[in-house]
């Protein structure tokens, strides 16, 4: 969803994305640059980087104190968004987006470690805006009605739905891309941590495929390497590739020498908005980021 929004209003503001950089191996404050790595700043902002070289991103443990260092080395910046913060309280921020996914809704959820949530189910009343992700395309205007139903937004809140849309794959080098067929056996590679929906969408595009799973924000070594070759040498068909996540390849991509003439392809996802109101959602950060007033900095 961050990339959703960064796509969308890059060309008419000045953006920055902080985020809090979850196992890079540094701390504090940091603004990625042309030397940076995902192992300085966390697989998941290396990610923002990569494809926004243009915009600032940032990590910081403490948001409140990462906040007002973007806006001094960076003072052209007229929006932050803050990557995975709706639970850090220290922050009031002027619009809060909270995600919830169809399969599992906060409703139904328990509180970490027994489940999901981060925070109690009463902070959904913080959201200004409500997402239901990962839904099915063909979700009803009924169905739709019952998740309200079930999640009661006040009357201040409103809702969307979003479903799952895959891109085509592209090489994670060469940036080539190469359509998935019926024909091609695949071996996915991937260490996220709820891989359903890409092994649902393999399973309707291929005959097979096989796995190999690893953690999730898992740290690829030499031996990992040797792993996947071996697996992928196993695969019989002459049409045959390596799938890995977006997230995976910024952690796979320091193994150019190794991997580059592998035909490994990382397959990108994005947000579709259902009901047709993709618009409704942009008009609604775009009335917001004009409409608020950047507080001076002491």
């Amino acid at each position: 969803m961050t990339e959703w929004v960064v796509t969308r209003l890059k060309n008419d503001f000045q953006l920055a994305i902080l985020s809090r950089g979850y196992k890079r191996r540094t701390k504090g404050f940091a603004i990625a640059n042309e030397q940076t790595s995902a192992i300085e700043i966390g697989d998941e902002p290396m990610q923002f980087h990569l494809k926004f070289p243009d915009i600032t991103v940032a990590v910081g443990e403490e948001r409140l104190v990462a906040i007002p260092q973007i806006l001094y080395q960076r003072p052209e910046v007229q929006a932050i968004i803050m990557d995975d913060a709706f639970q850090h309280r220290a922050v009031h921020a002027g619009l809060n987006i909270l995600l919830t996914e169809y399969q599992n809704l906060y409703t139904r959820d328990l509180m970490l470690p027994a489940g999901d949530l981060r925070d109690i189910k009463a902070s959904s009343g913080r959201a200004n805006v409500i997402i239901i992700t990962k839904c099915p395309e063909t979700l009803s205007r009924d169905q739709r009605k019952r998740i309200e139903l079930e999640l009661r937004p006040a009357p201040a809140q409103t809702c969307f739905f979003t479903t799952i849309k895959y891109g085509l794959p592209y090489h994670l080098f060469s940036r080539v891309v190469k359509p998935i067929t019926q024909e091609t056996e695949i071996l996915l590679v991937c260490g996220i941590a709820n891989p359903r929906h890409l092994k649902t969408y393999l399973t309707t595009q291929t005959k097979s495929y096989e796995m190999i799973r690893y953690a999730d924000h898992h740290i690829f070594k030499i031996n990992d390497l040797a792993e996947i070759k071996q697996h992928f040498d196993r695969l019989g068909g002459a049409n045959k590739m390596i799938i890995t996540t977006e997230k995976d390849a910024v952690r796979l991509h320091k193994f150019k020498s190794e991997l580059e003439h592998y035909p490994i392809f990382v397959l990108p996802i994005t947000h579709e908005f259902l009901f047709e109101e993709t618009n409704t959602f942009l008009d609604l950060l775009i009335d917001f980021i004009k409409s608020h007033k950047r507080p001076d900095l002491i």
